[in-house]
């Protein structure tokens, strides 16, 4: 049974929320407050995280820059602000996904499935990409280890990190333009307005120590997409 853990200080939605994903067999850890959760996710096993921005104790931006420095388990940021930028924050700290309220339950449920179906499949050994291994001037990947590492030193990357970063290297010396990669990461169609590829990208980068103007190794095309030569 997969455990979700559940942080929103609304406890009506906090509740609606859980009740929907125990109709849908998973197990819920539900806290109103940050420092609770925080210690529930160091306590026990937890395959996806769903994070409310407006907390009592700490934001949840916050939240999530903590849950990101030890563990690799989805994301979703839960907020009633629509703001570009807020969207832009949330995905720059680690989160996969974000959906901003009032919001269908179902559609809450069915991201959560997305993301756990994309986060099973890269993780589970024997999968039919397992043994990939990829070597450029000191970045490897190996998507069976689902491992990365920078001339020897890991690189902490989350699954849709390590995603975009295979997809790069996979196809090196060619330019991959942002619909591409969207949708190969993803799974979904790309909208033009869509930055989420800007800002992982960019959270790639600065993992990777990684100027922004001149990147060694992930590579922007302007108006195109990106690259790793």
């Amino acid at each position: 049974m997969e455990k979700i853990l559940i942080v929103d200080d609304e406890t009506e939605i906090a509740d609606l929320v859980e009740v929907y994903l125990q109709n849908e067999g998973y197990e819920v850890y539900k806290f109103y407050n940050a420092l609770d959760a925080l210690a529930c996710v160091d306590e026990r096993e937890t395959d996806l995280a769903i994070l409310d921005v407006m907390l009592p104790d700490m934001d949840g931006f916050a939240l999530c820059r903590r849950i990101r420095e030890k563990y690799l388990f989805p994301i979703i940021m839960l907020t009633a602000k629509v703001e570009d930028m807020d969207k832009i924050t949330g995905l720059t700290l680690g989160a996969d996904d974000y959906i901003t309220k009032p919001f269908n339950p179902l559609e809450l449920i069915a991201r959560v499935k997305t993301q756990l179906r994309r986060y099973t499949r890269y993780n589970v050994p024997g999968c039919p990409a397992a043994g990939q291994e990829i070597d450029i001037r000191g970045l490897y990947i190996s998507k069976s280890s689902h491992k990365c590492t920078l001339n020897g030193k890991e690189l902490a990357l989350t699954p849709l990190e390590f995603n975009i970063l295979w997809h790069l290297c996979e196809h090196r010396g060619n330019v991959v333009t942002s619909e591409e990669l969207f949708s190969a990461v993803w799974g979904e169609a790309y909208l033009d307005s869509n930055n989420t590829v800007m800002t992982h990208i960019a959270r790639l980068r600065e993992k990777m120590d990684e100027p922004a103007r001149k990147p060694k190794y992930v590579k922007t095309v302007w108006g195109v997409g990106y690259t790793i030569e």
